[in-house]
């Protein structure tokens, strides 16, 4: 008999812990993250997937370009040219394929932010920015690396079924299981199709790689706009708008930035 997944309250309030310092870990330990994440996403994205199709005809509506560069020039010229250089890159990606996008997104935001905590950039242990204020800062951590990534994929056309913000434990350094230090920490995850193999996209590392090719990430929960999942099981663990104050929070600034 399954027990239902429930997210504990810890695991919802995530910790601002991700380690700059720490590069690809050489973990000599098959992956946990490609079969975690498979488990957690086949029986849900047929649905997600189907919902996604009645919203192509009006996936224009998924970032407004005016109400988007008011809203950075709102908050000064350092904003107002992030969202300008990121309307250039959704132009350029619009009419291709997903692996040119997720390259060109990915890109984008690990070449143009520098990875700061948020303790030094908000004055707060945790603190996820939407897009613009990141923009703003020229600064973020892997929230908001993650974050940005998310709804700059959504804006480019991507459904949001294909898209997960997965917060793992990256164990930086050492070898063997026991060998490296656990850190908190977030990526975002592409899957083409249900079932498929995600694809890994990191702060920390520039390539994109297959799950199977990061076996330095333990996945302790998923959520997009649509679903909140835990570890490896099946069931949903309720409505992330519900479940995470913080998403909620950036849900609403997003949507008042033009995403």
């Amino acid at each position: 008999m399954q027990r239902t997944a429930i997210v504990p309250k810890s695991i919802l309030k995530l910790p601002s812990s991700c380690d700059r310092g720490g590069r690809e870990s050489r973990v000599g330990r098959t992956s946990l993250f490609r079969r975690a994440f498979v488990h957690i996403l086949t029986p849900l994205l047929p649905l997600a997937c189907a919902l996604c199709v009645a919203c192509c005809a009006t996936i224009s509506l998924a970032w407004d370009a005016d109400t988007m560069l008011r809203a950075a020039s709102a908050r000064g010229p350092q904003a107002l040219a992030g969202a300008r250089a990121l309307q250039g890159v959704l132009a350029d990606v619009a009419a291709q394929d997903d692996p040119a996008k997720l390259a060109a997104i990915n890109d984008f935001f690990n070449r143009r932010i520098v990875f700061t905590s948020d303790q030094e950039v908000w004055g707060q242990a945790d603190y996820w920015a939407s897009p613009l204020e990141m923009f703003e800062k020229g600064r973020g951590d892997c929230e908001d690396y993650v974050i940005g990534k998310y709804f700059a994929l959504l804006a480019a056309g991507m459904p949001s079924a294909k898209l997960r913000l997965v917060y793992v434990r990256a164990l930086i350094g050492g070898e063997g299981v026991s060998g490296g230090v656990a850190q908190a920490h977030m990526v975002l995850a592409y899957y083409a199709t249900p079932g498929a193999e995600p694809l890994v996209l990191d702060s920390l590392i520039g390539e994109i790689r297959p799950a199977s090719r990061r076996p330095d990430l333990v996945p302790v929960f998923s959520f997009n706009s649509d679903g909140l999942w835990q570890g490896t099981g099946a069931q949903s663990a309720g409505d992330p708008v519900a479940r995470l104050s913080r998403w909620r929070e950036v849900l609403v600034k997003a949507r008042s930035d033009g995403f």
